[in-house]
């Protein structure tokens, strides 16, 4: 085999995480518009949720000002509160994948609460997957279908292209396909008056 070869960067699998590029601009000193950021981010795989991939790209719990130096403001929990927003994109796998076998779920939940801080806390107990969150999601998908669905059973398929904006409401998402489904979304925190939410303990 050839040096060039030998050295050559494997081809991706298709169970490899995908990492998504993020370009971020900022100020310098005197006010110019500048690079500062251009790296690869890998995303959040929860053993629970194989498949499933969570790419947390920009965040902060509060309007920024500007100019600045274009850092990432701190920011911790995985939905925003009131006056945040967060970025982001999330890989739904075909239905029917399941945790492997023998997977210690204490741990594994424990490590949701990790990568994820705060999502548990929205999902319902007795209803997988659906869950109401304190937030107006602008969602876009990108690859595969994904059925969203609402209380009552109330469902839509969306492709490539089409959009979504969720506003507080109850639902799940689901990928009918046989190839995973990526979403990018935009989030920002609401008010949500206090409602019962079904199978929340």
């Amino acid at each position: 085999m050839s040096r060039r070869a030998a050295d050559a960067p494997r081809p991706p699998r298709e169970e490899d995480p995908v990492q998504v590029r993020r370009v971020v601009t900022g100020h310098d000193g005197t006010g110019r518009s500048v690079f500062v950021g251009d790296d690869l981010v890998d995303p959040a795989a929860p053993v629970l949720m194989p498949g499933s991939e969570f790419h947390r790209l920009w965040g902060a719990d509060e309007a920024p000002r500007f100019p600045g130096d274009g850092s990432m403001p701190t920011h911790a929990s995985y939905f925003p509160p009131v006056g945040g927003m967060r970025f982001g994109m999330f890989t739904l796998p075909p239905q029917g994948e399941g945790p492997p076998a023998g997977v210690d779920v204490a741990e594994g939940l424990k490590e949701i609460e990790s990568l994820l801080p705060g999502m548990l806390a929205y999902m319902e107990t007795s209803d997988p997957g659906m869950h109401t969150t304190d937030t107006v999601d602008f969602e876009v998908v990108l690859a595969g279908t994904v059925v969203l669905e609402l209380d009552d059973g109330a469902e839509v398929t969306l492709q490539p292209g089409d959009t979504v904006v969720q506003n507080g409401t109850r639902h799940r998402w689901r990928n009918p396909g046989s190839e995973p489904a990526r979403l990018a979304v935009f989030i920002c925190g609401a008010h949500h008056d206090a409602i019962a939410r079904p199978g929340s303990s």
